[in-house]
Order: C-alpha cells, then structure tokens, then sequence
C-alpha cells in the first residue's frame, strides 16, 4: 500500500531567498497588529473586564439598538450588547451591581430576563457569569505574566539548548505569532477571555515545538557539513523537516476545524486563535526564525584549518554517518 506523501521526498526548496521578503511581510504584519490592538482594542470578557455578562436567544435577530434601550430601562446600567453567530443569541454585558453580592446579581439577571421576555416574545435566558473588579484585574495580571514567562522560558532554553541566535530568533517568531493572534481578535471582535489565553499558550507550545524540531536540524546539519555554505544548511534542514512540519500542522488543522463548525460558539473564539496560531506558527518557523539565523551571525563550526567554501551537499566534507 502506497503512503501519502504531502511532501514529495526530493522537495529543495530554497526558503532563504525568500527571506528579504519573509521579514517584510512580518514587519508589516506585526505593525499593523499592534496599530489595530492599539486603536480598536480588545474585547475583553467578563473574565478581565469584571461586571455581569448575560446570554440571551431570541426566536429572531433582533435589532440591538431595541434591546439596550430595553436593558437600559432596567436601571442596571450601561449595556454593552454583541449579536453571536447567526445574529439570534445576544451577550448583554453589564456593569458590577452595587453591593457586588449574589443576591444583587440575580436580581439583575431576573430582571433583565423578564423585560427581554416581555419585550421580545419567544427569548430565552441562556446563563450568565460575574466576575468583580477585583478578582479581573488578578486575571489579567496572571494572565500576561504566564504569557511573559512563557516566552521567556523558552527563549533561554533555546539559548542553553543551541546558540544565543537560536534563542532570539525563536522569541522574535514567537512575539510576531502572538501579535497576530492579537490582531486578529481585534479586528474579529471574538471575545478575549481566559479561553483565549489557554489558546495563546498552547500556540506559544506548538510554534516552540515546530521551531526546535527545524533548529535541531540545523545544528545537526552544522555539524555534520561543516564547509557548507550557512544559507544551504538552512534550506537543507528545513526541506529535511517539511514533510513532519506540514503533516502535523495538516492533522492538527482538521481537528480544529470540526470543532470550529461542530463545538458551537462557546468554543468558537478559542479554536479560530488556535487555527490562525498552527497556520502562522508554521509560517513563522519555516520563513522568519530559521532565516533570521543568518543575519544574526550563525555560521557552521569549520574544522582547525579548514577553509570554508560554498557549494552543494556534493561540495561539503559529512562528518560522521547521517542518521
């Protein structure tokens, strides 16, 4: 029985000579994520943001601008209201109710759910969350330092593990996939909970993965053909590793995608990060972190008195078996 091969085993694709353009595209990329962060904004949850959130279907898209009027009356506060989906379930966040007690929240809720039902025919209460000021302003502490840390931690193992260039071109590659997960979420306005940033861990955990699989290579590759050229090294390593990178991130993908179409819109913010985190993680470890070896200096271990030259596999000295 033939195997499925993505990847055809002669693949030699030369990934450095797109380099120039690879480092441009994510320039761009991370500017315009942190420009449209900056100006739009996340939508942060209940989780960061504290107050009520409430979840409310209606037998018909109703018009938002008819329903805050009708929350507003209630005296609760201001409304902030996002349609979910088909347009058919509303999220109503409202402020912490004074005394900040759970008598006072399902006195809101009650009343909120009696003036949609009355209002709007048909509606059904779907289930609500709290979360104090306080408590939110914990979670975003600990939310960015376990972001932070993560980040961090991987950069110095990199660094222990090979060379300090691999340790700086995986926390670049890293930093430019969060960002884009960030810029995402601003321009989708999915909103950004404690879901989101389990998400943003585990893609920090699967680009790590990709990139010291491909990094390992590399070093291998420097050791085993110490007289060639960097630049070929690297294209070496990559193709070698392509095969395992895009059956993973493939097998992965297909996952994700019955859950983004079948998990329901509970999960939806969570599995559209994960998806846009495999497909920019991939890219980001083929064409920016191991490109980005070669302007930051990484060049292969010669042997005492060798002297260096350029060429193909047929042009370098092996040392030792390849395995």
């Amino acid at each position: 029985m033939k195997l499925l091969k993505l990847v055809p085993d002669d693949t030699n694709i030369d990934f450095v000579r797109l380099r120039g353009i690879a480092f441009a595209l994510t320039l761009l990329l991370s500017v315009l994520a942190v420009g449209l962060t900056v100006y739009k904004g996340l939508n942060f949850g209940v989780d960061f943001e504290g107050g009520l959130m409430i979840e409310e279907k209606f037998a018909q898209p109703p018009a938002i601008e008819a329903v805050r009027a009708t929350v507003d009356s209630q005296g609760l506060g201001e409304a902030n209201i996002q349609p979910i989906g088909d347009g058919k379930t509303l999220t109503i966040r409202l402020p912490v109710q004074k005394g900040g007690d759970e008598g006072a929240t399902n006195a809101a809720v009650r009343k909120v759910e009696s003036a949609l039902a009355a209002k709007f025919p048909g509606s059904t209460f779907l289930r609500y969350s709290t979360v104090s000021g306080k408590v939110s302003d914990e979670l975003i502490r600990n939310g960015v330092l376990a972001v932070v840390l993560a980040i961090l931690g991987i950069g110095l193992f990199a660094i222990f593990r090979f060379e300090w260039q691999f340790g700086v071109s995986t926390i670049v590659a890293i930093v430019h996939d969060l960002l884009m997960t960030l810029g995402f979420f601003a321009i989708t306005r999915f909103e950004f909970d404690l879901n989101i940033v389990a998400a943003v861990l585990t893609i920090i955990g699967y680009s790590i993965n990709d990139k010291i699989v491909i990094d390992d290579r590399i070093r291998e590759n420097m050791r085993r053909y110490r007289k060639m050229d960097m630049r070929e090294i690297i294209n070496l390593s990559v193709n070698e590793t392509l095969p395992r990178t895009v059956m993973t991130s493939v097998t992965i993908l297909l996952a994700l995608l019955a859950l983004l179409f079948l998990g329901g819109h509970v999960l939806r913010g969570f599995t559209a990060a994960m998806i846009l985190g495999i497909v920019v993680g991939t890219y980001s470890s083929i064409y920016v972190s191991s490109s980005l070896l070669i302007s930051l200096g990484l060049r292969a271990e010669p042997e005492p008195g060798a002297t260096p030259k350029r060429g193909g596999i047929e042009n370098a000295e092996r040392v030792g078996p390849r395995s």
